[in-house]
Formats: structure tokens, sequence, C-alpha cells
């Protein structure tokens, strides 16, 4: 048997090396992985949680994922859009927070309407939050689908500088499992490319936990997230909707739900072992399995923390997974409350900074 200290030791793991180091199950090796990976993101990033205050804008969605809460075909939720004023309220409240960076998700829209008012909105954000701590206004990060090359392009050159567009699978098969077939695999990956080629500081992610998801498919998405030379890295475990086609064929107990947290911590400490440079998100999945979890993700080598910052009435119908925390949370009990979980592990707070993803400044 492969010695886990041995395979620490190595300056380059190979694919056996990461699924040998997601499958352990001893305590004493899930902590002498989680203390590997913390001192590897010590040396290659540094102490310091990079804030990004999260603001769910609309909920509107084109796609019809078969785990997701808000997937088109859902009829028990209230779609909505924010108007542009609420999002730049938001966005003021997060600089003056000292955030240096936001994050504005939606459901996937490609519609010339919807680039039209995110741009519009990115533009006046930039305008609005420059000051003598963000000389260049907020940082933002997008999260809102697929789009055609030009729009891609339109949104970087108005101010957007980072954008998260998760593959929830690298594996084709197991995507075509979770989604219907006309979401095309290989244009969601072509999008990767089309975003790294015109400056978009990149990011994806998975899912872990996924119905016949076996460990070698988590260790092939490490290595994809290499083969991209992608920057910055969203995942967590995978959590039942209930009004969604999943739910009906999918048994989620609490032993199971403990499997997939563990093995979701893995995953963020085997993939900063292995990239090393990358942001990695602490993601609220986290804490919706454990109330310790987000602490624990930072503990296991993440350096990103999404406070939410969506305003209180729309949070309850934006809800990907059941259980999602802090949906009754107004904004300055998140922000306390973060700024709380990471001082309480001893993390360093970057304030009024952009925190990118060293990988990417590296780069470039």
């Amino acid at each position: 048997m492969t010695n886990i200290k041995n395979i620490l030791k190595k300056d380059e793991l190979n694919r056996d090396d990461v699924i040998k180091l997601l499958s352990v199950k001893q305590h004493d090796e899930i902590e002498e992985i989680k203390s590997a990976s913390y001192n590897t993101l010590i040396e290659f990033c540094g102490n310091k949680v990079w804030l990004r205050g999260l603001i769910e804008f609309s909920n509107i969605c084109i796609n019809d994922c078969y785990y997701c809460g808000i997937r088109k075909s859902n009829i028990n939720l209230n779609r909505f859009l924010l108007s542009k004023d609420e999002i730049l309220e938001s966005a003021k409240w997060c600089a003056e927070k000292g955030f240096g960076s936001i994050v504005l998700q939606s459901g996937e829209r490609g519609d010339e309407k919807f680039v039209d008012f995110v741009s519009e909105v990115v533009s006046e954000i930039k305008k609005e939050t420059i000051s003598e701590k963000l000389p260049s206004g907020l940082g933002i990060t997008l999260c809102i689908g697929e789009q055609y090359f030009d729009s891609y392009k339109r949104l970087f050159d108005v101010g957007a500088h980072r954008y998260l567009l998760r593959i929830e699978s690298s594996n084709e098969e197991l995507y075509y499992s979770i989604h219907p077939a006309k979401q095309n695999f290989q244009k969601r990956i072509e999008c990767l490319y089309m975003l790294k080629e015109i400056g978009f500081q990149t990011g994806t992610g998975v899912m872990i936990g996924l119905p016949n998801q076996t460990l070698e498919h988590l260790a092939d998405d490490i290595f994809f997230f290499k083969k991209l030379d992608i920057d910055m890295i969203g995942m967590g475990p995978y959590i039942i909707h209930k009004d969604t086609p999943m739910a009906n064929n999918t048994t989620q107990n609490s032993e199971l739900s403990t499997q997939n947290y563990l093995l979701a911590l893995k995953m963020i400490a085997v993939t900063r072992i292995f990239l090393k440079d990358v942001n990695i998100a602490s993601t609220t999945a986290l804490q919706a399995l454990k109330p310790l979890g987000r602490e624990a993700g930072l503990e296991f080598g993440a350096n990103v923390f999404m406070p939410l910052i969506t305003p209180a009435q729309y949070r309850k119908d934006y809800q990907l997974y059941d259980g999602k925390p802090c949906i009754d949370d107004l904004a300055d009990e998140c922000y306390d409350c973060s700024v709380a979980r990471i001082n309480s592990i001893g993390r360093e707070i970057g304030f009024d900074e952009w925190g990118d993803s060293k990988h990417f400044r590296k780069n470039h």
C-alpha cells in the first residue's frame, strides 16, 4: 500500500496519486492531506482570504439542469430580476464594507437584452465604486453562463475581469446524465476557452457526490482544471433540491451527506496540492451540510469566501439546492458572520483588495 506521506512529498502527482489521496478514509491520513494542502496554500498564496460579495441578481434561466432548483421547468418559485439600482446599491454597500470584489450571479441567459443589461450594470458599478482604496472600482466576477464570444468580449471591455463557468463534471457521459442533451458539453468547454482567449481570469468547478460519480471521475476533473489552465475553482458537495428530476431517483441520507462533505474537503485539498496557486472558494454548500463547513473549506486549502449580499426578499427564490444557509439573514448579518468565521480560524481578510488569482498574475 502506498504511503500517503510519500505521495505528499512528490513534486508532481500522477493520476493514481490523486485517486489514492481522494480515497483515504482514516482520520490521521485526512489530517496529513489537510496539513499538506494548508502548507501549500501559505507557500503559494499566503494567509489571506478574499471576500467576494455574492449578488444573485436573477433566477430567470433558459436551462433545465436536472439538479438545479432554479431550472426553467420549476414552477414553484417566483422569478425575479433585480433592477440596476438594486444591484448598484448592493455593490456600493460592499465597497463601503471593505469588500474588494463582488460576484454577479444569475440563471443562464444569452439574449441581447440581458447582455445589454449586465454590461450597463458592470459599467455603472465600476464608475460608482472608484475610491482611494479601490482606484479601479470593485473587482467584478460574472457567473451568468454560456455566451457568444462577442458578448464575453463586451462584458470584459466594460470592466468585468473574472468569470466563473462551472462544468459540474468534466466527464462527458456523467455531464449528460445531469443535463438535457441540448445543453452541449463541448460548447461549455469552448466557452471556457473563449474566456481564456479574451483575458478573463477563468473559473470553473464540479459537484462532488453525484450519482454514478467515481473517484476516477473526480481525479480527471482535477487534471481537467490543469489542462485548461484554470485560474479559480468553485466546487462543493451535491445536495438535492426537491423540485428537480434528480430528487426523484436519488437518495441522500445523513451518512451519504457526511461522505460527500468529506470528499468535497479532500477535493479542495488535493486540488490545492496539485494546482498550488489558483484561487479556490469555500462554498456555501459545505455550510449547508455542516455548520462549520466553510471554515473547514478554508482549513483544507480554500482562500475565497463569498458572503451572501442578495437583498433578503429575493433569497428564498434563489436556492439551487435544499437547505441553503443564510436565506433569512440580512447583508450586514452575513458580513459580520463571515468576518467572525474567518477570524475564528486565524486567517487574515484581504480588505479593499481584488484578490486576483496568483496563478493568473504569474502568467500575465
